[in-house]
């Protein structure tokens, strides 16, 4: 989630540590961890299979790949992704994302400045300004923009040609694209949560990179508190290098991987202290709910952005709360993570139960 979203964001996916948003740290990291093609990529095996047909092709054509969309939650390797494009199709990349092109102009600046072949990887697309949008409708269709000189009764559309480039597109809302916008992408790909053995298979690849010690049972360890993200794998990785080289013998096992994120208050699932602050808000104080987002918001002392946007979709994707008209409600398994047992019935009469949804509600 960006800050520009959600200006009140006070603990946000880029300054914790399971948050799957890079910050300064994490993007030069990535950039020495990040595999060149993708035969090193791991994970997304139907994605590789099938950008790997549309690239072999591509070349043999001796042509500029088709437009590509890559969309999928943060952290899964979109820009990796991109960034191998350009490498497989031996061109050059340009690197911008959809806020920094608020005006048409911007766009026109861009792209008229692209060398034939080159990769533009656009992020965030949908975020684009709409000006911007419907230029890029043309330029990814025809090649061309139309520059318009002048305001008003006079003002002339002056066209110019593009060299052929391939557009990469990456977001992590894909309904949110016009479909006139999606329409244009040749190839388009959802990006999925990783499987645990993959995720070892990238701390095994990023601990021989970053020259840790590491065992089979502490890179397990960590993917099994990763959130099915290569990013947080990596982020979690360099935090239990820190403890092991501090408070042990430099080796990760699993009990130093443990001992490691318990220091950095992540959980055998992968919560944090804001994941497990909403459930026990949620138990504790509201009985397992229902309860609107606003309400719970107030009682963990967050912004409602903060708890929608960044703690309840992995507590909706693990199964331990529910998004229901009446409000959040648990599940029997956040009883059980949170080692607490769920009252015998709801009391009935009880404010923002059942009978009075309004308290409580959204």
């Amino acid at each position: 989630m960006n800050r520009e979203e959600h200006p009140g964001h006070t603990d946000g996916g880029a300054e914790r540590l399971v948050g799957a948003t890079a910050d300064g740290e994490d993007t030069a990291v990535e950039a020495a961890l990040r595999p060149k093609d993708l035969a090193e990529f791991v994970g997304q095996s139907k994605v590789r299979e099938q950008l790997d047909l549309v690239l072999r092709a591509a070349r043999a054509r001796g042509g500029t790949a088709d437009h590509v969309l890559l969309s999928g939650a943060p952290g899964l390797g979109k820009t990796t992704l991109s960034m191998i494009i350009a490498a497989e199709m031996g061109a050059p990349i340009r690197i911008t994302s959809g806020p920094a092109i608020q005006h048409a102009g911007d766009l026109a600046a861009i792209l008229s400045s692209l060398t034939e072949g080159e990769v533009l990887f656009l992020d965030e697309i949908h975020r684009m300004s709409r000006p911007a949008e419907e230029m890029l409708y043309m330029a990814m269709e025809d090649f061309r923009v139309d520059v318009i000189v002048g305001k008003g009764p006079g003002a002339t559309a002056i066209p110019l040609e593009l060299p052929p480039f391939t557009l990469v597109g990456a977001t992590t809302r894909a309904g949110l694209l016009p479909p006139p916008l999606r329409d244009r992408f040749g190839f388009t790909a959802h990006m999925e949560f990783y499987e645990p053995a993959e995720l070892e298979q990238v701390i095994h690849r990023s601990a021989r990179l970053l020259d840790v010690e590491i065992d089979a049972e502490g890179a397990a360890e960590i993917a099994g508190r990763s959130r099915g993200t290569p990013r947080i794998a990596n982020r979690l990785l360099r935090r239990v290098r820190d403890y092991a080289q501090v408070r042990a013998d430099g080796l990760i096992t699993r009990e130093i991987a443990g001992q490691a994120l318990a220091v950095y208050e992540v959980d055998d699932r992968g919560l944090d202290r804001l994941d497990r602050g909403v459930l026990d808000a949620l138990l504790r104080l509201f009985g397992g709910g229902p309860v609107g987002l606003s309400t719970l918001a107030v009682a963990v002392g967050e912004e409602r952005e903060t708890v929608e946007e960044v703690a309840e979709p992995f507590l909706v994707r693990e199964g331990l709360l529910a998004r229901t008209p009446r409000g959040r409600i648990a599940t029997p398994a956040a009883w059980e993570h949170m080692g607490l047992t769920p009252p015998r019935q709801p009391p009935a009469s009880a404010p923002g139960g059942p009978g009075q949804p309004g308290l409580f509600g959204s």
